[in-house]
């Protein structure tokens, strides 16, 4: 048999954690448990290697610490990982990797919904990054949730089967030959059985066993064997079930999966109760009830406390910021309010210096109340609503679009302009105006005589001053630009700041 040193570097996490820790899986697979401790004493507190990002690195550690009945540094590690993990802005191979990961984690403690709902979103990060080999594992580790979720249901249909053949076909496909691929066959192999497909889940399995063993892979090996063990129950051979189902409780027992372990040794002794072996059935309990019962109610208790308090601080971040946000946003329009404008135009003012100044436009809907009256309130709300979408598309990104109170609005900018040139709100305003003026209002206002007349007067300033000092000399502007016969411009004079 090969050591776990012949087998060739798996592509699944080939730069995505340093190889001293891929290599800790291969080990923990082989049931070299003392080196595996060893070397992973050896990792560096710090996540931060060049080329790997932390949260990945944080949570591939948190399952090997699970492996290595390291509890509470599981939970450290997991909870550090997911506080890592920018899930509004993922997009990488890395982030797909930690998602799905945590996915395990949570269907190693038994939170199934919420493994079920990473794995899905670890499948939708790995197909945005584009990368075959982690779309592979993304699609197995989804596959082999939803499955452990399905064997144990019974009220599982064969669409609902089905489904997760889809899934392991996939991965299949994709995966280079690697532990990905042994994986994918057996997850495979047991769904085919399920299918009543025996004979192709019977063939997938036993590859799955013969590649197992060339690499000393003994947590495939037990799925490969349980997967025969169902194949053969199925058949009615209940005697070569049992021998199944032994190898299956051994291989097992030499990784420390816990888990799996006690519900393989639940299988086993239910399959000698039907044999009529008492003495059988109850050695298989008592391994059953001794396998790590306290590691795994102190991982889940104190992991799903982590979590669960992660889970809560991420809601409360994304309410406050959604909160902040509608504070300072007008509900009918989108666009900034007069308190969003005042915040971000501190910002905005400390990038003026020298020859840069800030300009604003502040823009006025002629007769506006004429077409509250003769259209409806309705349809000075569908007005106002339009004209903030021809105030966007004529602004450039960087530019605060506002409306300012009732039918003004405001736009403020900043912009460099050489010593006596006139201000680039000048021409923006006008551009404005122009287009205002040639818009068809019938598709908000109809063919009534309000709809055929909608424009606009603006008043611009430009000087090196604070936001009220701007508004005041647009206002004055504006004012202007109405007694003169409104649908025109205004300028203020400009200030030498």
């Amino acid at each position: 048999m090969s050591s776990c040193q012949d087998e060739p570097e798996d592509p699944l996490l080939a730069g995505v954690v340093p190889a001293a820790e891929r290599r800790i899986w291969l080990l923990l697979d082989a049931g070299r448990f003392e080196e595996a401790e060893a070397a992973f004493d050896r990792i560096p507190a710090a996540p931060d290697e060049a080329g790997y990002a932390p949260a990945v690195v944080l949570v591939n550690r948190a399952l090997l610490a699970a492996r290595l009945d390291r509890i509470p540094r599981t939970i450290q590690l997991a909870a550090e990982g997911w506080s890592r993990l920018d899930m509004e802005s993922a997009d990488d191979a890395s982030s797909a990797h930690a998602v799905g990961m945590l996915g395990y984690l949570l269907a190693s403690v038994g939170s199934h919904d919420s493994a079920v709902a990473m794995g899905t979103s670890a499948v939708r990060l790995a197909r945005r990054c584009g990368d075959p080999d982690t779309l592979a594992h993304c699609l197995l580790r989804e596959a082999g949730t939803r499955l452990a979720g399905l064997i144990d249901d019974p009220d599982a249909t064969r669409a609902d089967f089905t489904a997760v053949q889809a899934l392991c076909e996939e991965s299949l496909s994709l995966a280079s030959p690697s532990q990905t691929r042994r994986r994918a066959l057996t997850a495979s192999a047991r769904v085919l059985a399920s299918l009543d497909s025996l004979e192709e889940a019977e063939s997938r399995a036993t590859r799955a066993l013969e590649l197992s063993r060339r690499t000393e892979d003994y947590y495939t090996l037990s799925f490969a064997n349980r997967v025969l063990v169902e194949v053969r129950k199925r058949q009615g051979r209940l005697h070569e079930a049992r021998a199944f189902a032994d190898r299956a409780v051994d291989a097992v027992q030499r990784t420390r999966e816990y888990r799996l372990f006690r519900r393989f040794s639940w299988q086993l002794a239910t399959l000698r109760r039907e044999l009529d072996d008492p003495a059988g059935e109850a050695a298989a309990l008592h391994r059953m009830i001794g396998a790590g019962r306290t590691t795994v109610r102190a991982l889940h208790e104190g992991l799903g406390q982590a979590l669960e308090q992660r889970h809560l601080s991420m809601r409360e971040q994304r309410r406050e910021e959604a909160a902040r946000k509608a504070a300072d946003r007008d509900p009918l329009t989108g666009l900034l309010n007069r308190r969003g404008l005042e915040h971000r135009a501190t910002v905005l003012f400390d990038r003026a210096g020298g020859t840069v100044v800030p300009w604003l436009v502040l823009i006025d809907v002629d007769h506006f109340k004429d077409i509250n009256d003769r259209a409806g309130h309705a349809a000075g709300d569908r007005t106002l609503q339009e004209m903030s979408r021809l105030l966007r598309r004529e602004c450039r990104d960087q530019d605060l679009v506002c409306r300012w109170a009732g039918d003004e609005f405001v736009v403020l900018a900043v912009d460099s302009r050489a010593a006596g040139c006139p201000p680039a709100g000048a021409a923006a305003a006008e551009r404005i105006r122009r287009r205002v003026g040639e818009h068809d209002w019938r598709g908000v206002l109809g063919d009534s005589a309000a709809g055929a007349e909608v424009t606009v007067s603006i008043g611009v300033a430009s000087a090196a001053g604070a936001l009220p000092d701007l508004v005041q000399a647009a206002d004055n502007a504006l004012y202007r630009a109405k007694r003169e016969g409104r649908n025109r411009i205004g300028t203020a004079a400009r200030s030498a700041g």
